[in-house]
């Protein structure tokens, strides 16, 4: 047996085959017109059209898309299948984002539908935020201050509804399997969803898992609220004033400390330490300076000038700060000392001069001081940083919550408080921007005190507000948290039986939810889901506990969740927190936080909870789609909430079993699609056309979503004019091969009883439905594991290749110039419609709108259910035959050396057709090529769509005659001892008028085919 590759995969025969349209013009082309043989021709006729319109789509959407929806549920009897939807916000027209995350949802759905699953899939908006709340804002053409919260709720709750209704008319257009009715959708806004959410938040105060604590946050003054990790965005061309300020050590206070330090200060007068920072602004809030236990830290002096005294830097950065210790005039060594030896020493506050009766502050020891830059000297504050904060708490340096030094209010300004520190120069701060002239008044202010030493424009990684694209400050305020200490072992373990694609995309979702302790919750908005807690005025106290929220909860069950900021306090402070004789109203208030959308949209997993047949499946939802951005946002609020809230036993427990990810949608140059850069490309735009339609042709849904289909969605992808065509071209292909079939089956299913038996096939027609069940198996794998593009790629090289170029091309002949019903031509019709049934079903989950359109017209009924309702049904196994492909892989390749062979001739200009030739293959007469001499010529003429074909044994002495036109040859081992040789002779008989062939005898009108063919008809 020869090891041949499959010859359809060889890119000759694509490149060398030409389609013989041309072959069958009606034949009343000849002879002036008078030859009326054309009508006993049977060329292709069908209804399905040449070209999509994407205008018939609507006409087919009802059927394939909602009433498919709602026909499954009520019908499908297999296992339930969850897709749960990560909400999109309800906010502007979709955008190819929108358009890939949707499509590939769709897909997946389809395909569990023709496997019988009964399917769960509920369109959702995430309807909360500030994005809403600015929109509003900006239509009122006012600012959050002038407009009462009312209004804002008011507007921003009607106008998040109509953004919903306009999306989901854009979506629909997509082609997307759902209902979208009320109750087969959610939106965040809708009360039952918001009572679901509280009671979850109920459930975490209940485990202990939520509090109240005064600490540093990400607070965006553009936002005007505190903001969670996956609400900031890092750029890393930030450009701040960066300083080295110097701070002296107070000489009085060292008693206690280091036998070393002590020595250092008999020696010298002032020793001043050498501090950098990015944030001149905080300086106001400077509580301590921290150094490196382990590190040592070099003391250097000016020459000839002590009474400037020394200065302490990190020896590790010696070198690179050089230029700086030049320009302070630094030259003369004194000796080094350990980090450990400074700790415990005192400094005076930079602003000590303007204020002398300021107290003096530590220097200590942290491990997040490093000497990967700066000076090895971190100036501290609490206030502005994470990693101060937590040093200062654990070292016990904080005295109580409001201790912290913060002179920054909520909008980013410094506050009156700055002028305690600073004293009357503190006047020009106050209202300053601390992001922006505040930080420059500030560096002038130090410059003027002279503690400036060196002031540095860099650039660097900095982060900002997602939603604004503003840069945010780190600054201390009184949030709710949520904490992740608790319960992140349990949702990392939870994860470990959840599949990820792509695999790595695992790593990344962990990492993120390893790396947080706390999660704050609270945003300082007016629209969103309010934090339920009651604030006792006369001790500030909080309450928020079960007893206040089932009391609270059980109100606003009853009279929805704006009733929360509409109602008297009254109606929600509980039994047990009332005082008789006490005035309610005048003794609690309400509180005006809202919560953090993440976790609004992030309990969305609770609408899945009870579905029926929910109880015995160990994971609510069977997959979760959305793009990578979500790792640190959607994908880990579920997890953390349905963890954080669920009952002991099930608390390491997914809500998922699959997430699949999907990058960003680039434009075709690989750039981020930007209104600025003016290259956004609307879906809406690729499916109905722009306003000229030669730019921007209409494509319809299914081109589009073939698109999304091919990519590799599990990285960034491009989409342009460019790849829109070539998709477009991909698409023409595919329904192209759908329309050849329904155009020579007339439209219709050929009986079951008028069909050949599989085993009664002719070779050629048993190699197409080989092919076939390699494309059905390929297929179902790839759609069971999400690799869409490599359905894409089998199907269009099946169209392309097995059928275009090779099936439909040799069979032409027989299906116009047979009799309708004679066995030949009703073979190809079988395996045509073999081919079509299977073709239809696997394209189906990427081209719903094609399929559907190819199912009518071939029943011819438009009120004929959906092809989906018919189960995907595997090709029977006889099929699969290893012995036909094997047989055809070598006629193929033969084929290939015949059809150089003609090009050949073409060349020569000897021939125009290939039907005006007639070839010999000269064959080795051993056991490889027996199967090859079986076969009848007529076969061969047919495959190589010539007029005639003679099989010669090799022979040593035999040479080629005079009249071939054109040669070529093969060999399997390239050895001349099986080589194969194709020799191209023009035909020898005479054109036939009724089938073009040169077959016809001189004395004859048709050839011998055509005469019988006739003589059937009459």
């Amino acid at each position: 047996m020869l090891s041949l590759k499959p010859f359809w995969r060889c890119n000759d025969l694509a490149r060398i085959t030409r389609p013989h349209w041309t072959v069958f013009r009606s034949a009343n082309t000849e002879a002036g017109g008078k030859n009326a043989l054309s009508n006993t021709i049977l060329l292709p006729k069908t209804r399905f059209a040449l070209r999509n319109e994407p205008s018939k789509d609507e006409k087919i959407r009802e059927r394939t898309c909602e009433g498919l929806y709602r026909w499954q549920w009520d019908n499908a009897k297999g296992p339930l299948f969850v897709f749960h939807d990560g909400p999109p916000y309800a906010n502007g027209d979709l955008h190819m984002g929108h358009a890939l995350n949707k499509i590939l949802k769709d897909i997946i759905n389809r395909y569990h539908v023709l496997n019988g699953r009964r399917v769960h899939y509920l369109p959702g908006w995430d309807c909360h935020g500030l994005p809403i709340e600015n929109k509003v804002l900006k239509t009122l053409k006012k600012d959050v201050h002038e407009v009462s919260a009312a209004t804002i709720r008011t507007e921003a709750d009607k106008y998040a509804r109509e953004q919903v209704q306009s999306q989901k008319e854009q979506f629909s257009q997509l082609g997307i399997m759902s209902a979208w009715s009320p109750d087969t959708t959610y939106r965040t806004l809708d009360h039952d969803y918001e009572m679901r959410q509280l009671r979850i938040f109920q459930k975490m105060v209940e485990k202990d898992l939520i509090f109240r604590h005064h600490r540093p946050v990400h607070y965006s003054p553009s936002s005007r609220s505190a903001l969670a990790e996956a609400e900031l965005e890092y750029k890393d061309d930030h450009v701040s004033h960066s300083v080295y300020v110097s701070f002296e050590l107070d000489l009085g206070k060292h008693e206690g400390t280091s036998a070393v330090l002590q020595e250092l200060v008999t020696k010298y007068p002032k020793i001043q330490l050498l501090v950098w920072t990015t944030t001149p602004w905080t300086l106001t809030a400077n509580m301590g300076i921290a150094v490196g236990s382990e590190m040592m830290y070099t003391v250097m002096s000016k020459k000839d000038k002590s009474e400037d005294g020394v200065f302490v830097f990190a020896t590790d950065r010696q070198p690179h700060i050089q230029g700086i210790l030049e320009e302070i005039g630094l030259d003369t060594m004194h000796g080094q000392i350990r980090g450990s030896d400074l700790a415990g020493a005192s400094y005076r506050p930079i602003f000590s001069s303007l204020q002398p009766e300021s107290s003096s502050f530590p220097v200590i020891t942290s491990l997040h001081v490093t000497s990967d830059s700066g000076t090895g000297l971190v100036h501290c504050a609490p206030a502005h940083g994470h990693e101060d904060y937590l040093v200062f708490r654990n070292l016990d340096l904080l005295r109580s919550p409001t201790s912290l030094l913060c002179h920054v209010d909520r909008l980013g300004k410094f506050t009156d408080g700055v002028k305690e520190i600073v004293g009357e120069k503190g006047e020009a701060l106050v209202g300053q921007e601390v992001l922006g002239d505040g930080n420059r008044a500030m560096v002038m202010l130090l410059k003027e005190l002279g503690v400036v030493k060196k002031i540095q424009r860099i650039k660097h990684r900095y982060p900002y507000d997602w939603k604004t694209d503003k840069p945010v400050l780190i600054m201390a305020t009184s949030q709710w948290f949520a904490n992740l200490d608790a319960i992140k072992d349990d949702a990392i373990h939870a994860l470990e039986d959840v599949e990820f694609y792509p695999s790595q995309s695992r790593n990344r979702l962990q990492s993120f939810v390893k790396s947080r302790s706390e999660w704050c919750i609270s945003r300082q908005r007016s629209w969103g889901v309010p934090i339920p807690a009651l604030y006792h005025r006369p001790t500030s106290r909080s309450i928020l506990n079960s007893e206040s929220l089932t009391h609270i909860l059980r109100v606003l069950q009853e009279k929805g969740t704006s009733y929360w900021w509409d109602g008297p306090v009254s109606d929600f402070v509980p039994p047990s927190l009332r005082i008789e004789g006490e005035d309610v109203n005048n003794t609690w208030e309400k509180g005006t936080d809202t919560m953090d959308v993440w976790f609004d949209s992030g309990t969305s997993w609770s609408m899945l909870e009870h579905l029926e047949g929910q109880s015995q499946r160990p994971h609510f939802a069977d997959v979760v789609l959305e793009g990578s951005d979500q790792h640190r946002g959607w994908f880990q609020s579920q997890l953390l909430t349905a963890v954080g809230s669920a009952e002991a036993e099930k608390n390491d427990v997914s809500p998922y079993a699959t997430v699949i990810t999907h990058g960003m949608v680039l434009d075709e140059k690989g750039k981020k699609m930007s209104k600025s850069l003016g290259n956004i490309i609307s879906p809406m735009t690729i499916i109905n056309g722009g306003k000229n339609l030669k730019k921007e042709p209409a494509y319809g849904a299914d081109v589009l979503r073939l698109w999304a289909a091919s990519v590799e969605f599990g990285r960034d992808m491009s989409i342009g004019p460019t790849v829109l065509s070539q998709c477009a071209e991909s698409y023409r292909k595919i329904r192209n091969a759908a329309r050849f079939i329904l155009g020579n089956s007339g439209d219709r299913r050929l009986p079951e009883l008028e069909r050949v038996p599989y085993e009664e096939l002719p070779l050629v027609e048993r190699y197409a439905l080989h092919r076939l069940y390699h494309l059905d198996t390929v297929a179902r794998e790839a759609y069971k594991t999400f690799n869409f593009p490599k359905v894409v790629i089998e199907l269009s090289n099946f169209a392309n290749i097995t059928l275009s170029s090779l099936y439909h091309d040799i069979t032409k002949d027989r299906l116009y110039c047979h009799p309708a019903n004679s066995p030949e031509r009703r073979a190809i019709v079988t395996t045509m419609q073999h081919i079509l049934e299977n073709l239809t079903t696997i394209m189906a989950p990427i081209l719903p709108h094609t399929a559907e359109e190819i199912h009518q017209t071939w029943y011819g009924d438009s009120s004929v259910s959906s092809v989906f309702t018919q189960p995907w049904r595997a090709p029977p196994s006889e099929w699969c035959n290893e012995a036909v492909e094997s047989e055809m892989n070598i006629l193929l390749h033969i084929r290939g050396a015949v059809l150089k062979a003609l090009e050949v001739a073409r060349r020569k200009q000897a021939i125009r057709s290939s039907t005006e030739a007639r070839i010999e293959l000269v064959v080795p007469t051993d056991a490889t090529y027996r199967g090859l001499l079986r076969r009848e010529e007529d076969f061969l003429q047919q495959l190589f769509i010539v007029s005639g074909v003679t099989l010669t044994a090799r022979d040593s002495t035999l040479g080629a005659s005079e009249d071939v036109i054109g040669e070529a040859s093969w060999s399997p081992s390239n050895t001349d001892s099986d080589e194969v040789i194709a020799r191209v002779r023009p035909a020898t008989d005479h054109k036939c008028p009724r089938c073009w062939s040169y077959t016809r005898p001189q004395d004859e009108t048709l050839c011998k085919r055509c005469s019988d063919a006739i003589a059937v008809r009459l």
